[in-house]
C-alpha cells in the first residue's frame, strides 16, 4: 500500500467503479483492432522470472532529426496490478484527470505536482527502471555500429560498449562543425532509410560529401578517426543489404529495440528471465523480437563461469522470455510505466533531475556529461 502526507492510502479508496474509468471499458461495445507484433512465450520459462510492464514517451518513428522531442524514454515497472491501481488512485485523489488514462502532461501541470511527483518517484524506487535515448546520439552510435563494424541486433546496447567511445568522441565534436553537422546526420538518415528500392549510389556519394565537409573542420583525432574509418565499399555493402531486405541487420532508425534490450538486461541481471507486458508499439514486430531474443541468449546472458553460480540463468537461455502487447487502457501497470516515461522525458525542465537518478539506467544512450 502506498501512502504519503496529503495523499490517502490508495488501495482502500479503490472500488469497481473507479477501475472501469481508469483502465477502460472491457466487454463493452468498443471493438479494437488486434495487436500487431509482440512475441508471446511459447516455452516454459527457465528458473526465476520477473514480469514487467513497459511504455515509452517521445517515440517519433524514424523521424529522429526533426522531432519536437529530442529524447525517448522507455520506462518499466514490476508492480502488481493492485499496486499500480493504488498508486494511480493516490495520485488522482488530489487532481482531476481524464477518466480513461492518467497522463504525464496533465499530472505535471496540476496543482501540487511537485510534491506528488517527488512522492511518485520515491514510491517507485527499486520497482522501476528508465532507459533514456538521445535521438541525435543514437544516430551517431548507428553510424559507428552499422558502418564501422558488422551490423548486429546487439548494436546500441551494453553488449557493444566497446564502440561507445568512438561514437561519443564524434558526438562531442559536433559543436565545432556548425551547420555541416546537421547535413551529415541528414545524409546518414537518407542513406539507411529502408525504402525497398534498388541501391542508389547517389545517397552514398552525398553521405561521403557530408563526411568530407566534417573532416575539413579538423574535429580532433578521435572524431577524425571515426570519419576517416568510413569505407565507401563497406557502406555500399551495408546499404545493398538493407535495400535487399536483409533482416539480420537491425532497423537502422529504430531506437526502441536497443532500449528494450537494455530494459530486459537490467531486470534480468543474468539471474532470471523477463516477461515484458508492453503498450502496443509498431516497432516491436515478432521477427525483430525473435532476433533480439536470440542475440540476448548468445551475448546477454551470464558467462559460462557465471552460469555455474547458484541462481544464474543457464548459458544460452535468453533473458527475454517473451513480449505481450496490451492496450494501456486495460492495464494499470502500463499506465504507471507510461506516466513514469512521460515524467522522465520532461523532468529536467521542471524540477531537480536528481530525483530521477535512482531509476535511470546507467547504460542510457546519451552523453553522460550532457
Amino acid at each position: 500500500m502506498f501512502s504519503v502526507a496529503g495523499l490517502p492510502a490508495a488501495i482502500g479508496l479503490f472500488d469497481e467503479g473507479v477501475r472501469v474509468t481508469m483502465v477502460g471499458m472491457v466487454g463493452g461495445s468498443v471493438v479494437r483492432s488486434p495487436f500487431q507484433g509482440g512475441l508471446p512465450p511459447v516455452d516454459a520459462v527457465v528458473g526465476a522470472v520477473v514480469e514487467i510492464a513497459c511504455d515509452e514517451s517521445g517515440f517519433s518513428g524514424t523521424n529522429l532529426l526533426r522531432s519536437t522531442t529530442p529524447v525517448i524514454t522507455h520506462a518499466s515497472v514490476d508492480l502488481g496490478a493492485d499496486e499500480a491501481i493504488g498508486l494511480i488512485t493516490a495520485l488522482r485523489s488530489g487532481f482531476r484527470f481524464s477518466p480513461h488514462e492518467f497522463k504525464s502532461g496533465q499530472f505535471l501541470r496540476g496543482p501540487g505536482a511537485g510534491e506528488a511527483l517527488e512522492w511518485f518517484l520515491a514510491a517507485l524506487k527499486g520497482r522501476a527502471h528508465v532507459h533514456l535515448v538521445d535521438k541525435e546520439f543514437f544516430l551517431v552510435t548507428r553510424i559507428v555500429d552499422l558502418l564501422l563494424t558488422e551490423p548486429s541486433y546487439a548494436a546500441g546496447t551494453r553488449l557493444t560498449q566497446g564502440d561507445r567511445p568512438a561514437a561519443l568522441a564524434l558526438y562531442r565534436a559536433r559543436r565545432s562543425a556548425g551547420s555541416d553537422w546537421g547535413v551529415f546526420l541528414a545524409a546518414f538518415v537518407d542513406l539507411v532509410r529502408i525504402k525497398r528500392r534498388r541501391p542508389d549510389r547517389r545517397t552514398v556519394e552525398r553521405f561521403f560529401q557530408a563526411r568530407d565537409a566534417l573532416v575539413r573542420h579538423g574535429l580532433g583525432t578521435p572524431a577524425d578517426a571515426v570519419l576517416n574509418g568510413l569505407s565507401p565499399s563497406h557502406v555500399w555493402a551495408v546499404v545493398t543489404r538493407l535495400d535487399n531486405d536483409d533482416r539480420s541487420i537491425p532497423p537502422p532508425l529504430e531506437p526502441m529495440l536497443p532500449a528494450l534490450a537494455e530494459t530486459v538486461l537490467s531486470w534480468s541481471a543474468g539471474r532470471r528471465q523477463v516477461l515484458v507486458i508492453h503498450d502496443e508499439q509498431s516497432a516491436l514486430t515478432a521477427d525483430r523480437l525473435t532476433r533480439l531474443q536470440q542475440v540476448l541468449a548468445n551475448g546477454g546472458g551470464p558467462s559460462a563461469a557465471d552460469a555455474e553460480k547458484a541462481g544464474a540463468l543457464p548459458a544460452g537461455v535468453s533473458p527475454l522470455a517473451g513480449l505481450v502487447m496490451v492496450d494501456s487502457r486495460d492495464d494499470p501497470r502500463v499506465q504507471v510505466a507510461d506516466l513514469l516515461a512521460g515524467v522522465a522525458r520532461r523532468l529536467p525542465a521542471i524540477i531537480n533531475p536528481a530525483l530521477l537518478q535512482p531509476l535511470l539506467s546507467p547504460t542510457s544512450l546519451h552523453d553522460p556529461e550532457g
